[in-house]
């Protein structure tokens, strides 16, 4: 790189570094045309300045590569999303932001407009957001940037998605396990993943682990890891990181060359990362009232916070804004310097108008789905046939596979659990995405896999997300125990879309969906620890229409609900469905009218003007709750019972009235005063906030669910334990009637007290024989 070239970008870096501290502390003067004064800065000094210096070296970089290169297409990913000050100058000297922003044009105005937002009320945040072009990573919550990388290469071979992570956020448990996506994401239909561990040592008071090891044993690390290492430090840094990206272009064109002759071996090439050392504060403040400044902890979020009354700090901030000499760099009415405009590649090829990172017709072609006909059930013999819901649903899967290969727009994400949900049928159409060597005797391993299986839950939600918010489409399928892992990252999810939806510029993505299977109900034999059902509880807390989480009761209802998910846009959908064999209730008519409605009257099992209400959400809860019924009918003919199921929780209002099913009023499915015992798939109290809001929903109601009551036993005793068995329901449905003179208190006495013989029997008989007794085992619905 010739010293002009070097030149140019330093003015570019200055320009960027300036509107990145002018960001933190100006509020007027924004050009600085008049001597600064105490009354120039911002009431409050908000944002991190010690990562920004290291963000616009390498953004000035990426620039110049893009520029130089007519194939480049970058995609920057920035893990460090306090870093935002630096992300919106780039933006703004780039001209992207005047694009979404007109106010933010490139003059005297522009300039102040985007000084005085930064976070300020109502207008710019201090965290990179979905209102950022360009952005597909919110970055508060640290960890998640090279997942997301790696979900956004999945199916575009032609880019580079270049992630930058900052050497705090390296210390995640997600970032420590997407290092090994290299071994898993094929280089030959893939795009590339370029990390950028951007280490200047420091967090918010201390160091970082990374930061102070020494480049011997980050190259060890690394290496181990299955990268190439590329330092970038010290004397002549602009040359050295130019010197690192032809490199990585050279090891990239290498990689997919021998990923496209793969053989059974693996492949032996490694990705380039590229290991930037920078002081924290770079260019900064060097030191105020004896304390070490640049390069320390104290240059991490904002430099000097009393300049407003601290004399000696207020000058220190005149000092270093004055500086950079930006009057050189910009003018009031033309804007940027040539030497700063000529670092920038042409505006389509700009990073922050990569058309990737904004949804919509362009990148996100309609997920072809098969028709649901193919796989429901029309004969069934309601409660006595039985079928799989995850068996059906792995054939719907495998079906959307083979539909959209073509496309290359679809992928499946499960923490190796496929075989054990019984989604196994995806393999007939595609196996694993592996890299590295397969044995003689491995299953379902290829390098063009579409399944992509890691133990690694965050992992697998970083490149989910990735995946959609570039314009493709995936299922998350997990032992429901175990999503609870990701519920922070899928909160952080949920908000990104959210406001997202709000930005006019951001187009429609496919939503979000997850598989909640091997739910506790029937994690008996694994005992407590996967027993679990709290990501639901997470997600129904999340205000607004885009959060939905289904509990179909049959096979036929599950495809309905997979059918639909697959087709939705902008939501975050849970499908709550087990595994095992479980009785058929709905046809497909019925289903599709469950589906419509969210919560449905099952009237083949259900009185005319009830006495008391049973209702259920969940697929084994729905059995129980139907094996209740019967007990109740058999031993008290005279009590008038109706069903209700709750096919999609929201249905009831769960965040936002105004995403209630269709249905006209609250009493026609639960009566206006009759009693209502619920069997809730969930935590009780999950169910009883979507209560709270209905007249005498609360004192009406009856809930029952798991109530973090198990251990190692058997199914049947899982519903004795947390108080949602058969028994139970039937136990207060007669403890219910008699309070309310439906049958005489002695014929309910009679009825507790067999019912509690039952209970007892059970317990006896479980403890001797280790299963439910065979009356439990064989039940089959009889009511006509």
């Amino acid at each position: 790189m010739d010293r002009s070239r070097i030149e140019a970008i330093q003015s570019y870096i200055r320009a960027a570094d300036y509107i990145s501290a002018a960001q933190i502390f100006l509020k007027k003067n924004a050009l600085l045309t008049e001597p600064l004064k105490r009354d120039d800065l911002k009431p409050r000094l908000l944002g991190h300045w010690g990562t920004c210096p290291g963000i616009n070296f390498t953004y000035a970089h990426l620039n110049e590569y893009i520029r130089t290169h007519d194939d480049a297409d970058l995609l920057f990913v920035l893990g460090p999303g306090h870093g935002f000050a630096a992300l919106q100058a780039n933006l703004y000297i780039e001209g992207t932001l005047a694009r979404y922003y007109p106010e933010a044009a490139l003059n005297a105005q522009g300039l102040q407009y985007v000084v005085h937002g930064f976070s300020w009320p109502y207008e710019f945040p201090s965290h990179s957001s979905p209102a950022t072009p360009g952005v597909i990573l919110e970055g508060g919550e640290l960890g998640y940037a090279l997942a997301t990388a790696y979900g956004a290469a999945l199916d575009n071979p032609h880019m580079t998605i270049v992630c930058m992570i900052g050497d705090g956020e390296a210390e995640t448990g997600p970032t420590a396990t997407a290092w090994h996506l290299n071994k898993i994401v094929n280089p030959a239909d893939n795009g590339h993943v370029l990390p950028i561990l951007h280490l200047n040592e420091y967090k918010i008071s201390g160091p970082t682990l990374y930061g102070r090891m020494s480049d011997r044993d980050l190259k060890a690390l690394f290496k181990g890891y299955g990268y190439e290492p590329i330092f970038v430090e010290g004397v002549r840094i602009h040359q050295k990181m130019a010197a690192a990206l032809a490199v990585s272009r050279t090891l990239f064109e290498a990689r997919r060359k021998e990923a496209a002759q793969i053989s059974s071996a693996g492949i032996s090439s490694r990705p380039p990362i590229i290991i930037l050392r920078t002081p924290k504060g770079w260019g900064g403040i060097k030191r105020l009232h004896g304390e070490k400044i640049e390069g320390n902890a104290l240059a991490h979020q904002v430099v000097a916070t009393e300049a407003h009354t601290d004399e000696l700090q207020f000058k220190a901030v005149a000092q270093w804004l004055a500086s950079y000499k930006f009057h050189e760099l910009f003018d009031p009415e033309h804007g940027f310097a040539r030497a700063v405009l000529s670092v920038l590649p042409e505006p389509n090829r700009r990073m922050g108008s990569n058309r990737q990172c904004f949804g919509g017709k362009s990148v996100c072609v309609d997920l072809l789905v098969p028709p649901t006909v193919r796989y429901v059930n029309k004969q069934i013999t309601r409660g006595v046939s039985k079928a799989s819901s995850m068996l059906a649903a792995g054939e719907y899967l495998r079906d959307t596979s083979a539909l959209n290969a073509q496309n290359k727009n679809f992928r499946f994400f499960s923490p190796d659990e496929t075989y054990s949900n019984k989604l196994q049928a995806i393999f007939e159409h595609t196996p694993r995405a592996w890299m590295q060597k397969i044995e003689p005797w491995d299953k379902d391993l290829s390098p063009s896999g579409r399944v992509i299986e890691m133990l690694s839950e965050h992992t697998l939600q970083g490149l989910l997300q990735g995946y959609v918010l570039t314009g493709r489409h995936g299922v998350f399928a997990s032992y429901e125990a175990f999503l609870q892992i990701i519920a922070s990252m899928a909160d952080q999810y949920t908000k990104f879309i959210r406001v997202a939806t709000e930005i006019p510029w951001r187009g429609s993505v496919s939503s979000l969906n997850y598989i909640l299977t091997s739910p506790g109900w029937r994690q008996e034999h694994n005992g407590f620890s996967h027993q679990n059902p709290g990501f639901i509880d997470a997600m129904l807390q999340k205000h607004g229409c885009f959060v939905h989480v289904y509990f179909p009761a049959d096979r036929n209802s599950t495809i309905l609900t997979l059918e639909r998910c697959l087709s939705s846009k902008n939501q975050v959908n849970l499908i709550v469905a087990g595994k095992s064999m479980e009785p058929e209730w709905l046809t497909p008519k019925e289903a599709e009218e469950a589906m419509k409605r969210g919560v449905l009257v099952w009237h083949f099992a259900s009185d005319e003007d009830p006495h008391v209400v049973l209702a259920a959400a969940g697929d084994y809860l729905t059995a129980e709750t139907l094996a209740a019924l019967e007990l109740i009918k058999r031993d008290a003919p005279e009590i008038r019972v109706r069903f209700v199921n709750i096919l999609e929780l929201s249905a009831l209002g769960i965040g936002n009235e105004e995403c209630r099913a269709e249905f006209t009023e609250f009493s026609d499915y639960f009566t206006p005063d009759k009693p209502v015992i619920f069997n809730f798939h969930g935590y009780p109290e999950t169910l009883k906030q979507a209560l709270f809001d209905h007249q005498d929903g609360q004192r009406r109601f009856r809930v029952h669910g798991y109530r973090e009551v198990g251990s190692t036993t058997t199914p049947f005793d899982m519903h004795v334990r947390n108080g949602t068995s058969r028994y139970q329901i039937a136990k207060e449905a007669f403890e219910l009637m008699s309070e309310r003179g439906v049958i005489t208190k002695e014929k309910a006495t009679h009825n507790i007290e067999q019912i509690e013989t039952l209970l007892t029997r059970h317990r006896a008989y479980i403890k001797e024989y280790g299963v439910d007794m065979e009356d439990v085992q064989t039940w089959q619905w009889k009511q006509s």
